[in-house]
């Protein structure tokens, strides 16, 4: 398929080359093939008029749980901090299936292809006596609704009788969990440019999984040549759990055990000093800020603007902990949050959204062929109808205007060349019947 999106308002590219008025757009199969003020003489499959339309590069999402989207604000732990809100839904959580997963991993798909998103990551770290094609479920949802994907597969190995947080029904032996990585690296991951698919491995928290796994995972995934994912220094409880535990703070904890190098990505990483900084920093080590998450479970405000110069991220979380996944809002919620502790010029616009776009691609090693619009890029792009009653007065920054001013949702959101938003609407033709479904398996797991 051949698309034109001509007359482009304003073209963020997030590449050297910077900005573009009125200008062109070529898509050819899963390509950017033109950029430029004139329109190629081509014969085209779709033509797209862009002339009030702010595009840039689609929204990479590098931390979530899709499968949480089946329990958002459930009432009893809507005001906890996030240990106590572990340990209560756990006890539903052990009771997700293979529909659950899929339908739920759909769901949180087609939310964040609506705000942007057009690369996701996921963490599924949980499978319930051994149900390990929870994964390849996942792996489904996803594809349902057309979002390039990273998932990492999860694990917890450290329950309750081991003095972690989990129910033993939803950790796993080490063997299980080694056995798990080396099946779905060898079915699904794809380190080809362009790859749809690609898979990480993620052992949970300090406080569910045990040192072995994680030095065993390393190891693995150093063989595997994939990334690493995990939670850290997200609350003072875990402050406080890794210095009983191990005897040590989080980000030293994990350079005890060889994890502060450049494979690695953290989740969260609130409580940090100084020194920790400059630990990440030297190894190179990514960063996924969910500042939704950590606001809506009182976990503080990760220290973003100290980190600048590293590569820095966004994710949604799971919508257990944030409610939504809503990539806007993030970006939102990111550029307030830093200026609550840090002051009006903490962080711009243009640098939260660039957290969003190359800044994710930047930490899932996938900059090479997304995170930015240029020729030779794949043809992962959204667009905004800045002729809205939310963006009015608001257009002397088209592209600020997408955080300041309350932008709803994309008006078109190609991926690989494949529209999933087209006119503010999923292409998907089984949205009602998903919603009722995922609102039909919630109320029973919140049954019990």
């Amino acid at each position: 398929m051949k698309y034109l999106f001509k007359k482009i308002a304003y073209l963020a590219t997030f590449s050297e080359k910077g900005d573009f008025e009125n200008t062109s757009l070529v898509v050819e199969g899963n390509r950017i093939t033109y950029i430029g003020h004139e329109i190629p003489n081509k014969k085209f499959d779709h033509v797209i008029d862009c002339s009030n339309m702010v595009m840039l590069p689609g929204f990479v999402n590098t931390h979530h749980h899709l499968y949480q989207s089946l329990t958002r604000n459930v009432r009893k732990v809507q005001n906890s901090k996030l240990f106590d809100w572990l340990v209560n839904l756990y006890e539903i959580w052990k009771n997700i299936d293979n529909e659950s997963v899929y339908v739920s991993a759909a769901i949180a798909s087609a939310e964040m292809a609506l705000s942007g998103v057009t690369t996701t990551s996921d963490m599924l770290y949980l499978y319930p006596n051994n149900r390990n094609s929870l994964f390849d479920e996942e792996i489904k949802g996803v594809a349902h609704v057309g979002l390039r994907f990273h998932p990492t597969r999860g694990s917890m190995s450290m329950s309750k009788k081991d003095g972690g947080l989990p129910p033993d029904s939803v950790v796993q032996s080490e063997d299980e969990i080694l056995s798990e990585y080396e099946r779905v690296i060898g079915k699904y991951h794809d380190s080809s440019k362009y790859a749809m698919l690609r898979v990480a491995l993620a052992p949970c928290s300090p406080f569910s999984v045990t040192k072995s796994l994680m030095i065993k995972t390393l190891e693995m995934a150093e063989k595997e040549n994939v990334l690493l994912h995990t939670h850290l220094a997200e609350t003072k409880d875990e402050d406080g759990f890794c210095l009983e535990k191990f005897g040590l703070k989080p980000v030293d904890y994990m350079e005890k055990i060889g994890w502060l190098n450049p494979r690695v990505w953290f989740a969260h990483l609130v409580h940090l000093s100084n020194k920790d900084i400059e630990k990440l920093r030297a190894n190179d080590v990514g960063v996924s800020h969910c500042p939704s998450s950590n606001m809506r479970l009182g976990s503080g405000i990760a220290p973003i603007t100290k980190m600048k110069g590293m590569r820095i991220s966004l994710g949604v979380d799971g919508s257990a902990s944030n409610d939504t996944g809503n990539m806007i809002l993030e970006a939102r919620n990111a550029l307030l949050l830093q200026r609550v502790k840090y002051g009006a010029d903490a962080l711009t616009p243009k640098e939260v959204m660039k957290f969003a776009t190359l800044g994710g691609a930047q930490v899932l090693r996938m900059d090479d062929y997304i995170g930015t619009l240029e020729i030779g890029k794949a043809a992962d792009l959204i667009t905004f109808d800045m002729n809205k009653i939310e963006f009015a007065g608001g257009l002397d920054d088209p592209l600020g205007a997408i955080v300041m001013c309350d932008a709803k949702k994309v008006d078109f959101n190609m991926v690989n060349g494949k529209m999933i938003v087209e006119n503010g609407r999923l292409t998907i033709d089984d949205e009602k019947e998903l919603i009722k479904t995922q609102n039909k398996i919630s109320k029973k797991l919140l049954r019990g």
